[in-house]
């Protein structure tokens, strides 16, 4: 039977020196899903502008429903992405833009109530309005998957404790899991360690860990495990993640052992690095 998942954040037009691309990851993880069977929904705010339209345009060229895309009187977003010699990307992101003013409706409501999992991240609790939207949205959920997602200065730790309990699914990245530990008083000295206490501390039943080339772990049941990753020559890192995420989820909620989850998010998660921009085109064959 077909898996339902709503998302919810930022849609956007990521800005690069030689044009733009639409991406946000909020959106990205929604596409990927998409593109890999899963009945994907999208709960997100535009401007009523030319970009909104344009992004809006690009949802539906991709077969990608629009219709828990609000419309509202704040710009649509756009983000700055500076790469470096290596290809990390570093991104300067607007405000205040429409995706600040999510709103709560009954098509969001009725969404989130229906889906099999909701996405949820940091960067769309900048503002309370989304902030309050995303909370309420979560009283609904049956399984709540956290895509924690710091972009700085846009949280506190405040608000990650509030998002953090209500995970049952965490994804973070090396970078994130240092911050984390500072914030929280962790204890652990191995990445082990540390995601027990995470999962102790807000009863979190599985977190993924990204660790760049390196692979990835999961911690499930209190029993870790490791990819190593697949080498690929990187274009950008812009996307990769959140392919990697979305590729997570869906292999999950599709019943595969964690071990090839985790090898199948891998994969994924390599072939957009390798690519140009968040959303590139693949089908089956970038699992085998």
């Amino acid at each position: 039977m077909e898996k339902t998942v709503t998302s919810i954040g930022e849609i956007l037009w990521d800005v690069f020196p030689e044009g733009k691309k639409a991406g946000g990851s909020s959106m990205n993880v929604a596409l990927n899903l998409h593109k890999q069977g899963i009945n994907s929904k999208f709960i997100s705010a535009v401007g009523d502008d030319e970009s909104g339209q344009e992004l809006v345009n690009f949802l539906k060229d991709q077969n990608f429903t629009s219709d828990l895309i609000q419309i509202n009187n704040l710009p649509t977003s756009t983000v700055e992405v500076k790469l470096d010699e290596s290809h990390q990307a570093t991104y300067t992101i607007v405000e205040p833009v429409a995706w600040d003013a999510i709103t709560i409706s009954d098509a969001a409501l009725a969404a989130v109530k229906q889906a099999d999992a909701f996405v949820y991240c940091s960067l769309t609790c900048r503002n309370e309005e989304s902030k309050n939207t995303i909370l309420a949205l979560l009283k609904l959920a049956k399984l709540k998957i956290f895509d924690i997602n710091l972009r700085p200065p846009f949280y506190t730790i405040e608000t990650l404790k509030t998002l953090l309990g209500e995970a049952d699914i965490l994804k973070v990245n090396e970078h994130e899991l240092v911050y984390l530990k500072d914030e929280l008083a962790l204890t652990g000295n191995t990445d082990e360690q540390l995601l027990k206490q995470l999962s102790l501390n807000f009863n979190i039943e599985i977190i993924c860990l990204t660790v760049g080339e390196k692979g990835a772990y999961v911690l499930q049941n209190g029993h870790l495990y490791h990819h190593k990753g697949y080498q690929v020559e990187v274009a950008d890192t812009v996307g990769a993640g959140d392919s990697f995420l979305a590729t997570f989820i869906s292999s999950y909620l599709n019943g595969y052992p964690i071990n090839t989850v985790l090898d199948r998010a891998c994969k994924v998660g390599a072939f957009v690095a390798s690519q140009h921009g968040a959303n590139p085109d693949y089908g089956d064959e970038v699992f085998s």
